[in-house]
């Protein structure tokens, strides 16, 4: 129910705590699908200079802008000349309770 593109989609666990305010915590695993054109306000799986992040993107006027959902940590705003690739969107969270 939550694969709807098999060849598309993979598993992420999260490090981290910069999008605790949308149920994604320390050690969460998110369901990414690669099919999904990523839109504003959805919750990707982007990578910045080779290194990977998720958080929620904001595009406006044509500008990019990885939003955390944790107001203790800063915005990404790409920089001229760094290499931004969006891998997918995150399209659920799971949460273990016990190992």
């Amino acid at each position: 129910q939550l694969v709807r593109h098999p060849q598309a989609t993979f598993f992420v666990r999260i490090a981290g705590d910069s999008m605790q305010g949308a149920g994604i915590l320390n050690g969460s695993v998110v369901l990414v699908d690669k099919a999904i054109r990523p839109e504003h306000g959805h919750i990707v799986i982007a990578v910045i200079d080779g290194d990977f992040t998720c958080k929620r993107l904001h595009t406006r006027g044509g500008r990019l802008r990885l939003k955390p959902e944790n107001p203790t940590f800063p915005d990404l705003v790409p920089r001229e000349g760094q290499s931004v690739e969006i891998w997918g969107v995150v399209v659920a969270c799971i949460h273990q309770y016990v190992a």
